[in-house]
């Protein structure tokens, strides 16, 4: 098993440890963040094994683009219907702390620029 898979998203992915999931399909799953940021804080994940965005290959374009598609589809969902604001740490200096590439969709509340 590779370090990727054996995070603790991968876990949630093989269903070995709980969630709570909001949305899933064959190449995606969200899920509730447990240490929320905004009011809605929902993670969103490939199924596929992806450390972080810059690992990602041109192989990964339709992957990539199904991704945002389901960030949209579960901001609907859950009625975040003023806005959102969707985000992506990549590597340390980032702000990773997750080996697993992840969407963060992040709402409720009016959101403040510059992020941090």
């Amino acid at each position: 098993m590779s370090e990727t898979t054996d995070t603790i998203f991968g876990k949630i992915i093989r269903k070995e440890i709980p969630a709570n999931i909001v949305y899933e399909d064959e190449l995606a799953i969200a899920f509730k963040d447990i240490n929320p940021q905004a009011p809605v804080h929902i993670l969103v994940i490939p199924k596929k094994p992806i450390a972080k965005l810059s690992d990602a290959e041109s192989r990964d374009h339709a992957l990539m683009g199904h991704l945002l598609l389901t960030v949209k589809r579960v901001a609907q969902q859950v009625g975040l219907n003023n806005g959102y604001r969707v985000v992506i740490n990549t590597g340390a200096d980032g702000g990773q702390t997750v080996d697993h590439m992840h969407l963060h969709i992040l709402g409720g509340r009016q959101m403040s620029w510059p992020p941090g």
